[in-house]
């Protein structure tokens, strides 16, 4: 018996990995259909995730000026007194043109869109509520979730959305708050505090580790911790916030330690819980971890070999960039189509204030595996493209293997990190060697040029040592 499906690939969800598998699909030549609830086109990604917060961060270094402070004086601002009105009104308008561009690219490829929820009725079909009341059933030969994720509220806390709040109420705050306390130091937590920071806010943030974001170069670390001081950033690590005592005018932050701190708003950033918990997957033959997640395989197949997952639903690195590529090679693995693996390496971005990236190997992760390395470093103050900038402080720190002059790790802090990160990550992706930065030329003035002003200078540390060796 042949079984007729409605569609040969269903999509439970249209943020990046969504948007991307439905397409991949569709150009394939498959009958494709998309699940997204009404106002959630482009997921969390477009409406309360990635695309709001790097154009929020966009709004406030324009309103306050801080890039032209090196050139202007301290005291140098756009606009006086900034409301969230000024910060929301730049959001609201890169979210609509997004919106209409997903739109029309799934219009264009012939991809249908069921407005509504998803959840699994059985293994190929899913019943899909308009929250109205209304439900209809739709099967698909092949399933696709991704369906995202949350952001985590622990249950001690309560959440009130004004005063306490998680990363999706920043965007819904009715003024700018005079003190904010952060807790959580990971990526969200630190994006939010820096940007909240330039704007003049009084930030504390609460870790209960004893340094953020573990996984990045200490030295580059060390750069953001400078500077977010010179912002009048207080750390408080190895400490946990105990209680939130709401009041009239804000809450009191009790941390275990004894300390209290007073502030308008506190936000907790408690990393996300996957959404698998809300889709009925027993119905499927499926089950979601603890943290809402669902466990696939190389080819981004469930235990149920028809139903695939992709993008923040199923774990690390749960980036848009990553999920986009999981999105489509998902995709092409449902339609027997021949695919690459992704690549290794791949490069990760932190939008602070001032931003960092990376791509590769850190100084720990090689001492700790015993592979020698030589550093390269160049300053921005150094190139003419930072003074003209008045970026004195940005950095970029080449890892460089001595035995074959290959490039195991590029580190970047400052203006345009997450763009000229690329160019360390295509001369790691082909092989190259260092001597191809020293050889190269680079347009004059830029900021990419420090790529060879650290390259010489790890030529030259090299060529030292093996002077004295001779």
């Amino acid at each position: 018996m042949v079984h007729v499906y409605d569609f040969d690939v269903l999509v439970l969800g249209s943020g990046p990995g969504g948007q991307k598998a439905a397409i991949a699909a569709a150009k394939l030549g498959r009958r494709v259909a998309v699940i997204e609830r009404r106002h959630m086109m482009g997921g969390v990604c477009i409406n309360t995730g990635t695309i709001p917060s790097k154009t929020l961060r966009e709004a406030v270094l324009y309103l306050t000026g801080l890039n032209q402070r090196e050139m202007y004086g301290q005291s140098y601002r756009l606009k006086d007194d900034i409301t969230v009105d000024d910060l929301t009104a730049r959001t609201q308008h890169v979210i609509g043109r997004e919106i209409d561009v997903i739109r029309s690219q799934l219009a264009r490829n012939r991809i249908r869109l069921l407005t509504g929820t998803g959840t699994f009725a059985d293994p190929h079909t899913l019943t899909v509520s308009d929250g109205s009341g209304r439900e209809s059933k739709v099967t698909a030969e092949k399933i696709v979730v991704a369906a995202g994720t949350r952001p985590a509220r622990p249950t001690s806390v309560e959440f009130d959305d004004r005063t306490v709040i998680d990363s999706d109420g920043i965007l819904n705050l009715e003024h700018v708050p005079q003190s904010l306390v952060v807790v959580g130091a990971g990526v969200i937590g630190i994006e939010y505090a820096s940007m909240f920071a330039a704007l003049g806010s009084k930030v504390t943030v609460v870790e209960r580790r004893d340094r953020m974001l573990e996984f990045c170069d200490l030295e580059i670390i060390e750069a953001l911790k400078y500077h977010l001081r010179d912002l009048a950033v207080t750390f408080r690590f190895s400490e946990s916030v105990a209680s939130v005592e709401r009041r009239a005018n804000g809450a009191l932050a009790v941390l275990e330690s004894g300390k209290r701190i007073a502030a308008d708003v506190v936000m907790y950033s408690a990393g996300r819980q996957g959404m698998a918990d809300q889709l009925n997957l027993e119905a499927a033959g499926l089950s979601a971890d603890g943290r809402g997640r669902i466990k696939v395989d190389e080819h981004f197949r469930t235990a149920v070999p028809h139903i695939y997952a992709v993008g923040d639903v199923i774990g690390f690195p749960a980036l848009a960039s990553t999920s986009m590529e999981q999105g489509r090679l998902a995709a092409h693995h449902a339609c027997d189509e021949p695919v690459r693996a992704m690549h290794q390496l791949q490069p990760i971005g932190i939008y602070t204030i001032p931003e960092i990236s990376f791509v590769g190997r850190t100084e720990d992760e090689l001492t700790e595996a015993r592979v020698p390395f030589e550093t390269g470093v160049s300053r921005y103050r150094e190139l003419a493209r930072g003074q003209i900038i008045g970026d004195s402080y940005g950095m970029l720190k080449l890892l460089v293997s001595p035995d074959d002059r290959t490039l195991l790790g590029v580190h970047v802090f400052g203006t345009g990190a997450t763009e000229i990160i690329h160019i360390g990550q295509a001369v790691m992706g082909c092989q190259g060697t260092v001597d191809y930065l020293v050889d190269t030329v680079f347009n004059y003035p830029t900021l990419a040029e420090s790529y060879k002003v650290a390259a010489l200078d790890a030529m030259n540390k090299m060529r030292s040592i093996d002077r004295m060796r001779a």
